[in-house]
């Protein structure tokens, strides 16, 4: 069983700057908009980074790669200083080696066959102000297309009274993805767009029903930020580039071929990484 430490704010600030030193090593061009659609950074005195309680927020994140949530803690800390606090899996927190820098760095533990206390931690933290962010894919999408949604995101911030911010990022998949390992050739100078949506924000008392539609809306503005992130992404790909969506002339996955391949692992009960 792996050693599991108490969170301590300072392991959570070297594993940030080991993230930051990996983006400067390889001089990776982030770029980022919708900066205005994040909080206000709050004074904070002492060494805690923590927002007080009622500034809390979900932060919803694309999941095309393995590296996402690099450049989605990167983005909060450079412009809030704050600690983002990831849903992690039970089976990466009793690893040997990711086991104590999960707990160190204060995470959300889940149990895929029990989530029930992975929400409630998840719900206290955001009551305490905290960040928490969500991966709501739940898996990496191979057609680079924001994949069906859990409702979780929409769920948690109805209950927690925080707002949910859309965090869509687009190139970081060409650096690490499913069936595509890390190049350096790739990472080197690469550009990476992030793109922070407006804050949505939603009732307490919404219905089964309602979150469900609101779970489509969320989707629909992640959706929404990738395009704009391909817009003005400043790589030109290649003809049948395997990162670019196939409805863009890119060699990814079509919809159609991503869905019957999620079939397929779920049939063969596959956990996927993230």
């Amino acid at each position: 069983m792996a050693w599991k430490p108490s969170p301590n704010d300072r392991v959570y600030r070297a594993v940030v700057y080991s993230g930051l030193l990996f983006v400067k090593l390889f001089r990776i061009k982030v770029i980022i908009s919708g900066k205005e659609n994040l909080p206000a950074r709050e004074p904070m005195s002492g060494p805690s980074r923590r927002p007080s309680p009622g500034h809390g927020a979900v932060i919803a994140i694309t999941h095309f790669g393995y590296l996402d949530f690099v450049f989605a803690e990167w983005m909060l800390w450079k412009k809030l200083r704050a600690q983002m606090r990831f849903l992690v899996t039970k089976r990466a927190a009793s690893h040997w080696f990711t086991g104590p820098i999960v707990h160190a760095t204060g995470h959300v533990i889940v149990d895929r066959s029990a989530g029930a206390d992975g929400y409630r931690g998840a719900l206290e933290k955001l009551r305490q102000g905290e960040y928490v962010a969500i991966l709501p894919e739940a898996g990496v999408s191979r057609s680079y297309c924001v994949r069906e949604l859990k409702t979780g995101a929409v769920r948690l911030a109805a209950e927690a009274n925080v707002p949910i911010i859309p965090v869509s990022i687009w190139g970081a998949h060409r650096l690490l993805s499913r069936g595509h390992g890390f190049s350096v050739r790739r990472a080197w100078r690469a550009p990476v767009r992030v793109h922070i949506g407006k804050p949505i924000r939603h009732s307490a008392a919404l219905t089964d029903a309602d979150v469900v539609q609101e779970t489509k809306v969320l989707r629909t503005e992640l959706q929404e930020g990738i395009d704009r992130c391909i817009a003005d992404f400043p790589l030109q790909p290649e003809p049948r580039a395997w990162w670019m969506p196939a409805h863009l002339g890119g060699g990814a996955m079509t919809e159609e071929e991503r869905i019957e391949a999620d079939e397929v692992d779920r049939a063969e009960g596959r956990h996927r990484r993230g």
